[in-house]
């Protein structure tokens, strides 16, 4: 690797998947709940689905340094297509389990599955020390703005009622569209070349810096597990039971919260060159955790997509920041097996509270699993600040020109 023209293509690949996400989150929870889900089965399948991505992300960590990095986003796409297949196949919530745990579908807002850790190498050996955090930028800004767009497209299932398709043939349709979009991505990773993970050794893939890996992978897993408790499909379900929003309503109302997040991204890479990843990370993470918490007091719809809204124009600016530091703090042989145990023990953590969540959406007060993720958050925030204020990435430690 070491052309544009395969950053190009991984940012095309990027694109397609967030767009099915975009509307596979929010499709999800309403199709589950059409088919008789409760509230509480609906969380048991964003903890499986999150269980599942990070056992297979974390496979895919340690698999890089053996294998052809093309091959495994090929055999990741081919997975993303079985998901789409599968989901309006199965009934009953012990097979729909099974299938969130072994797919790809994503119950939440970040990137996370078996795409990363082998996509944020790829990018990482493309791009200097210098220009990482923008590659990063653009990489988060095109996957927000593609799941903006997809979150779009969620109302589709309204409009195909409305022309006379029935409800369950209109999400099968959505599902079927998801696996066409796996079968795209997969023909763009066909035109990268092979590649594999430089000076890997494949019998020790986190070295020297195994000790920063993992202190950041407990802070992160902090971070991730409360966001379990407010992860997009259970964010929207909230909006549904508390404020009876529509389902084309809330598709609108993601699309600019997607839209607000992806602009977030070059703001951020922008911030982070005059005060640095880890300042940036935290003094725009915790506002945005403070707009939550007032959200979930809210006694309306408008102030409540008002607070919601200046949260997600906020609480991404983390997403290229952390995933440049990490690129940043650890040797390019260490860098897949980083990404993937920093994303692995995200998903298993945020893989603990959905199905918690989901109990406390069933409670007298609805609101309470956005102050327990508002509150985690600014606790996460502040011990990164304290652990790692010190540590900087080679950008940082030298004078500017």
């Amino acid at each position: 690797m070491g052309r544009p023209s395969n950053i190009l293509l991984l940012y095309a690949a990027r694109a397609v998947r967030g767009f099915a996400d975009g509307f596979a989150v929010i499709i999800l929870p309403a199709y589950l709940s059409a088919t008789g889900f409760t509230p509480v089965q609906i969380g048991l399948v964003a903890t499986a689905a999150l269980l599942g991505t990070a056992l297979l992300t974390l496979s895919v960590g340690f698999l890089a340094p053996r294998y052809d990095l093309r091959n495994l986003l090929l055999a990741g796409a081919a997975l993303m297509v079985a998901t789409g297949i599968a989901f309006p196949n199965f009934e009953g919530i012990t097979l729909v389990l099974v299938v969130a745990f072994l797919g790809t579908m994503n119950p939440s807002t970040g990137d996370i599955g078996v795409f990363v850790p082998v996509e944020h190498t790829m990018l990482a050996q493309n791009a200097s020390d210098r220009d990482r955090t923008g590659v990063f930028a653009w990489y988060s800004l095109i996957g927000s703005l593609s799941m903006a767009g997809g979150a779009l497209v969620a109302a589709a299932p309204d409009w195909m009622v409305h022309l006379g398709l029935g409800e369950m043939p209109a999400f099968r349709a959505m599902f079927y569209g998801y696996a066409l979009l796996g079968a795209l991505a997969a023909a763009l990773y066909r035109l990268l070349p092979h590649a594999h993970v430089q000076d890997a050794k494949p019998h020790a893939p986190l070295g020297p810096s195994r000790g920063i890996v993992y202190k950041l992978a407990a802070l992160f897993s902090l971070d991730a597990f409360a966001g379990g408790f407010v992860v997009q499909s259970l964010l929207a379900l909230w909006l549904f039971e508390r404020f009876d929003l529509s389902l084309t309503a809330a598709s609108l109302f993601f699309f600019w919260t997607g839209t607000l997040s992806a602009f977030s991204y070059p703001v951020a890479a922008w911030i982070s060159k005059r005060i640095g990843l880890v300042n940036t990370m935290v003094f725009t993470h915790i506002p945005s955790s403070v707009f939550l918490v007032l959200a979930a007091f809210s006694p309306s719809l408008i102030l409540t997509l008002v607070l919601l809204s200046l949260r997600a124009a906020l609480s991404q600016m983390d997403v290229p920041t952390r995933t440049s530091y990490v690129m940043a703090v650890v040797t390019p042989a260490e860098r897949t097996a980083a990404a993937s145990v920093t994303a692995v023990l995200r998903s298993l953590s945020s893989s603990l509270s959905p199905a918690l969540a989901g109990v406390l959406l069933a409670s007298s007060f609805s609101g309470l699993p956005l102050v327990i993720c508002g509150a985690l958050k600014i606790a996460y925030d502040l011990g990164l600040l304290v652990s790692f204020r010190h540590v900087k990435p080679p950008e940082e430690s030298r004078p500017p020109l």
